[in-house]
């Protein structure tokens, strides 16, 4: 591959994971960070930018992807997570959830006073957004050329000239943090980059990515490895420099007023810089990233479903992801997220965890009684914290979280995942000679 073709793939990663949550978060943590924005920020690249970008190179690590990685757990844990993975990032949460932005932020705001059934006007947008996704969707060999060489620049121009109008224009000092921030803004701002779920995209998109690549004739795994790790910085570096940028922006704006949410506090960002052509052009933004977003989830889960599912064909996938997106998406944008949000804080550190157990892999001989024991303690944990968002709380477990190490920033599952690693790692060393290395003989045949 060239190094022209290396950046083109890199560009079209990052419209894959550049979506509604991506534009949404950051700058609604600039207001809330204030004079902490940077060490917030940084958190939130950590998860946000570092974490998928880790996720993408163990893909490129192992074969057969996310799926690869999840069975060194155990082959029941790899297919049912892969699957819950897929389908949360497609048809049941990451999908819906970007067309619904697209709505809101692209289309909604140029009604005026137009008074029309709001479940009609969804219906109608919705009908027309995944028809464009389904269409583009069936050719994956050619979305490099539309996304990567057309669509993605665009996008980049396109915030280029909204962070460098603001960092003129929007001059007022930065405020004091809000509560939220005052204390452990490092660790609030890593919490708040679950919410792109670019580290569970990334499970999705490290797969289509590998297929671009082989298509463009790359056939050794060392290389295979090689461009896709470029291909991932490529777009690491436009995330955070985006991250970055939008934030900032979110911070200056607190000066302004308050502001609900991050599509409001963008609105009346781009308003007050460009005045109506902030508004054309901010709805130009969320509805290409949402757009490109969807179409690269809706790829992946029909490579994915097709392949696991042979009699499933390639169209027919992609055909019933986005009849579902469509559905659900109906449901409206604050349904989606009050779902969605809970389970993110339950698959997350699932995820983290066997990415890093990836790359700690040859130091503990791959043992499985490792990578067992530490995912069953950290989803024991996650599994809680998610519960608990959805207002299921039992007292006496409650005691018992409260006093882990960390858990009052949101990451009580660190230390339990090490202590079952170690654990998994005692086991292993205390199996007798002979059992190992029938292992080993075993997982090299496999």
């Amino acid at each position: 591959m060239k190094k022209r073709d290396t950046f083109f793939v890199g560009l079209m990663l990052f419209s894959m994971f550049f979506g509604a949550g991506n534009l949404i978060f950051p700058p609604f943590l600039g207001m809330g960070a204030g004079t902490s924005f940077w060490p917030a920020i940084i958190g939130f690249i950590i998860t946000g930018v570092g974490l998928p970008l880790l996720v993408i190179s163990a893909i490129a690590l192992v074969k057969d992807g996310g799926n690869a990685l999840g069975n060194r757990v155990h082959p029941w844990f790899g297919a049912a997570f892969t699957v819950m993975v897929y389908l949360s990032i497609g048809p049941f949460f990451g999908v819906p959830r970007n067309a619904n932005v697209a709505f809101e932020m692209g289309f909604k705001p140029f009604l005026g006073n137009v008074h029309v059934n709001q479940s009609l006007l969804l219906l109608s947008f919705t009908a027309v957004f995944f028809l464009l996704v389904f269409l583009l969707s069936l050719n994956p060999s050619k979305v490099v050329d539309y996304m990567g060489r057309i669509i993605t620049p665009t996008l980049l121009l396109s915030i280029v000239v909204l962070c460098v109008t603001g960092s003129f224009k929007l001059d007022k000092p930065l405020q004091g943090p809000n509560e939220t921030y005052q204390t452990a803004s490092l660790f609030k701002g890593f919490i708040d980059g679950y919410s792109t779920m670019d580290a569970l995209a990334a499970l999705a998109f490290g797969i289509v990515i590998l297929t671009t690549i082989k298509q463009k004739g790359v056939t050794d795994q060392k290389q295979l490895t090689a461009y896709t790790v470029k291909a991932g910085f490529v777009a690491g570096a436009a995330l955070a420099l985006v991250y970055a940028g939008i934030g900032f922006i979110g911070a200056r704006m607190a000066s302004y007023g308050s502001f609900e949410n991050g599509t409001a506090l963008l609105s009346s960002a781009a308003t007050i810089l460009l005045g109506n052509s902030g508004k054309i052009l901010l709805g130009f933004i969320f509805t290409l990233a949402c757009f490109t977003t969807c179409v690269g989830l809706t790829i992946a889960c029909g490579q994915y479903f097709s392949k696991m599912a042979p009699k499933l064909s390639y169209r027919t996938v992609v055909t019933l992801v986005t009849v579902v997106s469509f559905l659900i998406a109906n449901l409206g944008l604050n349904q989606i997220i009050s779902i969605s949000v809970p389970f993110l804080v339950m698959a997350y550190p699932l995820t983290i965890v066997l990415v890093t157990l990836a790359f700690l892999h040859r130091f503990f001989g791959g043992a499985q009684k490792v990578y067992a024991s530490a995912m069953f303690l950290t989803g024991f944990v996650s599994l809680y914290d998610g519960l608990k968002m959805f207002g299921l709380e039992w007292s006496v477990l409650e005691a018992w979280m409260s006093v882990l190490p960390f858990a009052s920033v949101g990451l009580g599952w660190v230390v339990p995942a090490v202590v079952g690693g170690l654990v998994g790692f005692v086991l292993e060393k205390l199996r007798p000679t002979s059992a190992r290395s029938e292992a080993l003989k075993l997982k090299k045949i496999l």
